[in-house]
């Protein structure tokens, strides 16, 4: 299993990343990786752009050196009720939304409250993706939100950098990603890349689903035409 897209990546524009779009989009190419999104940190992390970089980032084309650019956002998760760093406004004009909790922004709680505020995240209909929810800092109970994660149609993100930076990743994205396919629960593989190099790296976490023999037809970003129409769908515009 390979991935044609890379759905998490990071630029300048985040404070503590080290490459440009432009960079970006370059090594996606030299990866063979057909769509790369644009997901920066949002205002409430430390250093995260302001509110108008994400209005303006329709500046950038749908299709650059014959890569598929989608133009989101990495929102923060500022509480255990599902609120949000970006305005209703801005996430409906993005491409692809992808929300998270991080420590600076939302300090980890209890499993009680980290399961309450994924279940109001997945009833967030401008959320598009569930950010590196195997961070062990905020466990949740898996039994009561992947099936929410379901009802409301999310993705789920198994996300290659948690397994070296997020205690208890490899374990907890295990259980997640079992849970993701009882329940039929779709999911993408993304690099969370900070640095251009970075960008379509995601082999610990394609070789934890291949391990457990994750369905392929749940990976949105294995196969080009899968996710070709679930961009199409989203945006109403043809990309490539």
């Amino acid at each position: 299993m390979k991935i044609i897209a890379d759905t998490h990546t990071h630029t300048l524009a985040s404070g503590h990343a080290y490459s440009t779009v432009w960079e970006n989009i370059q090594a996606a190419k030299a990866a063979g990786i057909s769509f790369l999104c644009v997901t920066e940190h949002c205002p409430a992390m430390p250093d995260g752009p302001s509110q108008t970089f994400f209005s303006n980032l329709h500046t950038i084309p749908d299709v650059v050196e014959g890569v598929g650019v989608l133009k989101g956002a990495e929102v923060n998760i500022l509480d255990y009720e599902g609120n949000l760093d970006l305005p209703d406004r801005l996430l409906e004009g993005l491409d692809w939304v992808i929300a998270s909790y991080h420590g600076p922004v939302c300090p980890s709680g209890t499993l009680k409250q980290h399961t309450q505020g994924w279940i109001r995240v997945a009833e967030n209909p401008h959320v598009d993706v569930i950010g590196h929810c195997g961070d062990g800092r905020y466990l949740f109970d898996l039994e009561q939100v992947i099936p929410k994660f379901k009802e409301y149609g999310k993705i789920v993100e198994i996300n290659a950098h948690s397994f070296s930076v997020r205690p208890g990743a490899a374990f907890n994205c295990r259980q997640i990603a079992q849970c993701c396919a009882r329940y039929e629960v779709p999911v993408v593989v993304s690099s969370d890349a900070h640095f251009c190099m970075d960008v379509g790296k995601v082999e610990p976490a394609l070789r934890l689903l291949e391990e457990i023999g994750f369905p392929e037809r749940l990976v949105l970003n294995a196969s080009h035409d899968r996710f070709l129409e679930l961009v199409r769908r989203k945006t109403g515009r043809r990309f490539l």
